[in-house]
């Protein structure tokens, strides 16, 4: 480590700068493998844990990293960005003097262009765009994590360095938020009060974006990390505009480099709004691919594979690694869950058959799984199976899929909970939510059920979902309904040209409005009925 820190030094434009020399030393292509892999702690003696805690075991699995070549370009792309940055921003210049002495300028004139003093600036920035899933905001916080966020420096008046600092663009792309998250973040981080002093509603966009750039020239910042930056793409008229121009005047103007960070529905802004910001592109616009069946995804699979908290271990077949890419279409994200939940499922399979080897894994089980859980996503899959990018692009938040998941978990682990008596089992389904059959059987007869109908299929559907919400359960029964009432009704005429029916609807609120059309309400007068939403005080009942 110290031999890097020596060669670094040698370099003419690094030597002797404070903001440079303070930091870890650049890692080599070895030790930066090295860094970044952090696999999830295992020990085969686990498999022989009760099932209710290796359940908990594989929580480790969502906060495993596993490096590939990507992650590694992108170490060394931001490793360079963040020294370059800091090669014409030494504070033992004039040029860091005449930086601040510009900032104030700007400041009293509200205007970024403002400045009699121009300096060259040695930074540049690049953009990071991929599919949802595919590990960009995870490699990204993986490599900050080498470099310290603030370096204090008592020769400089106790300047402190704020090395990167990361924030979201913000939703519909709003530059006065921007700011306001900025204050915030640097408010954290170092002790100052920037929001309350410059982020009240009297100062104007402009004048906060000003502020804003001299904070960060004044602490030295290295490198400003903006994620999920495809909000832009909702944002209209001169907020887009404006974000757009002051992230790029914080490269060319102040100096300071930017990381763009966004789902590939980000591509069209930087076709289009960035195609004269050369500098945003200086290193380059990387695009992260789902994996393609190769080598990487095999090393992927195969150390992913080897984490297994099954009572036995299964093969890796090629069934299997067919299955677990046909379902996860590649993506990181979605292949770890997808692993999560089979292993889940074999556990609980195992519960209930009692049999020596009863925790196997195979391919039918994984397609099992996917069938089960990952409806929510079905449309993304089948984009990205297309390969048309503009369909894929609609896709860009996995976020129902993370949730889904951590339920799917959660229920798995109750229903392996030990020493739970069929009595404790069925007393905790009872109430779970505070959800009774007599509550359930209400809201039934509110939506209009007869009442020995509403008993009964409150009864049967909440033996059959325990776990379930009174909407989910609402919405189970009024799916059933609805079935019943398709399979009984009459065939049109040849003749007569009916109305496609729709798909069925499978919970929620689409079930309590299909329950409500069949007593002749409306969607409206089924929700307020079903307690789902505030009645309008335009409705005057049915």
């Amino acid at each position: 480590m110290t031999n890097s820190r020596s060669d670094v030094s040698q370099l003419p434009e690094y030597e002797d700068n404070l903001f440079i020399s303070r930091l870890p030393p650049q890692m080599s292509m070895h030790r930066a493998l090295t860094f970044l892999n952090d696999p999830p702690a295992f020990k085969p003696e686990e498999r022989l844990y009760p099932a209710h805690l290796r359940l908990q075991c594989l929580y480790r699995l969502r906060r495993c990293f596993i490096p590939l070549e990507h992650h590694l370009r992108l170490e060394s792309a931001f490793s360079t960005m963040l020294r370059q940055g800091y090669v014409t921003r030494d504070p033992r210049t004039t040029d860091y003097v005449r930086r601040l002495r510009d900032g104030y300028e700007r400041i009293e004139a509200r205007d970024l262009q403002a400045g009699v003093n121009p300096v060259r600036s040695s930074a540049e920035g690049f953009a990071l765009l991929g599919a949802s899933g595919a590990g960009k905001s995870t490699g990204i916080i993986r490599v900050l994590e080498y470099y310290p966020q603030v370096i204090k420096h008592p020769e400089l008046c106790d300047l402190k360095q704020v090395v990167w600092l990361k924030i979201d663009c913000p939703f519909r792309g709003s530059p006065r938020q921007l700011c306001l998250n900025f204050f915030q973040q640097m408010d954290l981080l170092i002790g100052s009060d920037f929001l309350p002093r410059h982020g009240n509603g009297r100062n104007s966009i402009d004048l906060m974006m000003t502020q804003m750039a001299q904070i960060a020239n004044r602490h030295a910042l290295g490198v400003l990390i903006v994620d999920e930056l495809q909000h832009l793409t909702l944002a209209k008229g001169v907020g887009r505009e404006a974000l757009l121009n002051f992230l790029v005047t914080l490269i060319n103007t102040i100096g300071i480099p930017v990381v763009l960070i966004g789902t590939m529905g980000a591509l069209s802004i930087l076709q289009g709004d960035f195609r004269q910001a050369r500098r945003a592109n200086g290193l380059g616009a990387a695009i992260w691919e789902r994996l393609p069946q190769g080598p990487v995804w095999d090393h992927f699979v195969d150390t992913l594979w080897a984490h297994q908290w099954t009572r036995e271990e299964s093969e890796l077949t090629n069934d299997i690694r067919k299955v677990l890419y046909e379902e996860s279409q590649g993506i990181i994200d979605i292949v770890v869950k997808l692993f999560m939940l089979g292993q889940a499922r074999a556990m609980e399979l195992g519960a209930t058959r009692k049999t020596k080897r009863s925790e196997i894994m195979d391919a039918a089980l994984f397609q099992a799984v996917a069938r089960d859980h990952f409806k929510i996503i079905a449309p993304m899959i089948a984009a990205l199976k297309s390969g048309k990018r503009r369909r894929i692009a609609q896709y860009a938040d996995l976020r129902p899929l993370e949730d889904h998941v951590g339920q799917a978990l959660l229920a798995a682990q109750n229903h392996l909970e030990p020493d739970a008596t069929s009595a404790q089992a069925s007393t905790r389904a009872a109430t779970h939510n505070d959800v009774t059959t007599e509550l359930l059987a209400t809201k039934l007869k509110e939506l209009g059920l007869a009442e020995d109908l509403a008993q009964r299929m409150a009864t049967v559907t909440q033996a059959e979902h325990p776990e379930a919400s009174l909407l989910e359960l609402v919405g189970l029964i009024s799916t059933k309904l609805y079935e019943s009432a398709r399979a009984s009704k009459p065939a049109s005429p040849p003749h007569r040209k009916s109305a496609p029916l729709k798909d069925k609807p499978s919970s929620g609120f689409e079930g309590v409005v299909a329950a409500g059309s069949m007593q002749d309400q409306s969607p409206h007068a089924s929700l307020s009925r079903a307690g789902l939403v505030t009645p309008s005080p335009l409705y005057k009942g049915e």
